[in-house]
């Protein structure tokens, strides 16, 4: 991928449209990451897109924590909480699209056409 652009149309691209790391100067997950987790997930964009909203969850609790100063106060759990939140929701999603799918494939693989083959089968079409 370009460093100053991002292709949507591949899956590495929808993957990061969807966890918004659209930031090709300061990308949230390496690409390296985005294949690694596209694999993991068979291709599936949305299921790729939830692990690294919970990979960055982690590390969100791991490095932010909830730290409050003078002026500064960040809350590394609530940020985690949330994106977890956004995770639920595209597996949710990945989740309709594969029942839809699976519907599909269901009544395809059960429609057997009365196609006669050869012999007496053929001569009982033929009438």
């Amino acid at each position: 991928m370009s460093c100053d652009r991002i292709d949507y149309r591949t899956p590495a691209g929808q993957v990061r449209l969807l966890i918004a790391d659209v930031n090709p100067e300061a990308f949230i997950v390496e690409e390296s990451q985005v294949q690694g987790l596209l694999a993991l997930t068979s291709g599936n964009v949305r299921r790729a897109a939830a692990r690294a909203l919970r990979m960055i969850a982690a590390s969100e609790v791991l490095i932010s924590k909830k730290i409050t100063t003078q002026d500064l106060s960040t809350d590394g759990p609530a940020v985690a909480a949330e994106l977890r939140a956004q995770a639920k929701d595209l597996e949710a999603e990945a989740d309709a699209v594969d029942a839809k799918t699976d519907v599909i494939t269901d009544a395809y693989a059960s429609f057997t056409p009365n196609v006669p083959v050869h012999g007496v089968e053929a001569a009982e079409w033929r009438r």
